[in-house]
């Protein structure tokens, strides 16, 4: 059975508050523009916190903001050890969340069957 790390999420949680607004206010890369942090997992010994994003726009805005973030992560880092009070803070690794794209496709999948099905004649 797999061990709770309540205080891993803690911190993952508190991580997931203070980046948005650290990337709003802090970070001048004009590549990193609007995103919603999706999800923020650490590891438990902290050492490693892989931070989920998404954002609006094509493949290339998402690959641009990527590069922007990982360049822009060590001044995160020390940015987020200012505000939380820990000995470490984890290192940042950030990863395009697909996850609100495939949802919006399949919303779609489900809408076209049941317009579909709404046009055959009902089997009895």
């Amino acid at each position: 059975m797999p061990k709770d790390f309540p205080r891993a999420r803690r911190v993952a949680d508190q991580i997931q508050r203070e980046l948005p607004e650290l990337i709003r206010q802090e970070v001048k890369d004009p590549r990193v523009g609007m995103l919603t942090i999706t999800e923020v997992e650490v590891n438990r010994d902290m050492e490693f916190a892989k931070v989920y994003f998404t954002t609006l726009g094509g493949d290339a805005e998402h690959a641009a903001c990527l590069q922007g973030l990982q360049r822009a992560s060590g001044f995160l880092r020390s940015q987020l050890s200012h505000r939380m009070q820990l000995r470490t803070v984890p290192k940042l690794t950030f990863v395009y969340d697909r996850s609100v794209e495939r949802g919006i496709e399949l919303t779609q999948l489900i809408e076209t069957a049941v317009a579909e099905d709404a046009r055959h004649p009902k089997d009895e």
